[in-house]
């Protein structure tokens, strides 16, 4: 069995461990990172604290903590917006303890390179081969409304778990991520340069490839993700039922046929729509336009969802990519909630709480009351990119 059968295997079905394992974040120093100039933390295992006024850098903490699994920030898409004013390089060291290994973890930042990562001190050549050492998910206000954003916010949520959960998936996506911005280029320079277009072939024939992988990982794992979202769903509103739709490009008629299938089936229709591409100077075919539909009661969630329908859709699925995570390995991620609690109706704060009490926590605040429902073992004060006190 090669190794991406055996993912889509574990995908599948799987065996929880008998016992749970911890993982967490023993420290972080931040170096010239957003707005600490330079500062160290040392974490509970369990309840982490994090108090300030806002524009102090709870946040800024929390991205630090996440861009160790991902090997991204989640409010930026360019890294170098990660370095504090004025300086041409940052830093992010951090030690972890995952699959019952301490692991030790540096990203560099550079104004006018690509980010280097370490781990256990040696340089690793792809950014997919630290992804996933650390597992996390997040959660702040602005996922509240991931029901009814666009797609690219939903795909962004599954390929932020299935990259830490697959590093294959994360290979995959990182290669049809670059095709998908070099045929664009391609499609969008065509008319100035015609001969461009006789690369068009060579690029959908190697996305199609590409494709048909990603298609069946996000398959498999909406399927597992849908399921485990529809019972947390069910204990906070038992007489709603949550289900959801994973939509791919409308050729393929099963996504979880064997790959050559779906890469035949994305083939045939990237090639029906090469006239309609060129026309367009952009690539129209593809799971670069994939999306996941959530439904209630069988009706759109976007559509026809209250507000606090939506919020409790997006809880469900938060917590569930939790439970998932500790399906895969009997290891809570690091669950990072980033001033979310704030955003709730109390009986939604308590449903949260109450969810999470193993596992590494780490909860930004603005001291507003919700601090005196949590215990804590760790409380962090931050004021203007400093710890102004810490105690355990």
């Amino acid at each position: 069995m090669c190794d991406n059968e055996r993912d889509f295997a574990r995908l599948l079905s799987y065996k929880p461990s008998n016992m749970e394992k911890p993982m967490y974040i023993k420290s972080l120093k931040l170096q010239n990172f957003r707005n600490y100039a330079d500062e160290s933390f040392a974490f509970d295992p369990a309840v982490n604290l994090i108090c300030g006024e806002n524009g102090q850098g709870k946040t800024n903490l929390l991205e630090a903590a996440a861009a160790c699994s991902t090997m991204r920030l989640f409010r930026t898409a360019q890294k170098k917006e990660g370095l504090r004013f004025g300086e041409n390089h940052a830093f992010i060291f951090a030690d972890f303890l995952a699959q019952e290994r301490d692991i030790s973890l540096e990203l560099r930042f550079s104004r006018t390179k690509a980010m280097e990562i370490y781990k256990n001190g040696v340089r690793q050549k792809r950014q997919s081969d630290a992804q996933g050492l650390l597992k996390t998910v997040l959660f702040c206000p602005e996922d509240l409304m991931l029901v009814r954003a666009g797609a690219a916010a939903r795909r962004r949520f599954l390929d932020t778990a299935l990259c830490q959960m697959r590093p294959n998936y994360a290979r995959y996506l990182e290669e049809y991520n670059r095709l998908h911005e070099h045929k664009t280029r391609i499609l969008r320079d065509s008319e100035e340069k015609p001969s461009l277009l006789s690369m068009w072939e060579d690029f959908s024939l190697r996305m199609a490839h590409i494709g048909a992988q990603i298609i069946r990982y996000r398959a498999y794992y909406c399927r597992k993700l849908l399921k485990a979202a529809a019972a947390v769903y069910a204990d906070i509103a038992p007489h709603e039922v949550l289900s959801g739709v994973y939509k791919t490009v409308s050729s393929v008629t099963d996504p979880f046929a064997d790959a050559r299938t779906i890469e035949k089936q994305l083939i045939d229709h990237v090639f029906s729509h090469k006239t309609a591409e060129i026309a367009a100077k952009s690539c129209l075919s593809g799971p670069h336009k994939d999306d996941l539909e959530l439904l209630l009661d069988g009706r759109s969630a976007a559509s026809f969802g209250s507000q606090g329908q939506v919020r409790t859709c997006t809880l469900s699925l938060k917590l569930a990519e939790r439970e998932l995570f500790f399906d895969e390995d009997g290891e809570y991620p690091v669950l990072l909630l980033d001033d979310v609690l704030s955003e709730l109706d109390r009986r939604r704060q308590d449903f949260v709480l109450n969810r999470i009490s193993a596992g590494q926590v780490m909860i930004t605040c603005c001291e507003d009351g919700i601090s005196e429902k949590l215990r804590a073992g760790a409380v962090f004060h931050i004021q203007n990119g400093e710890k102004s006190t810490e105690t355990h």
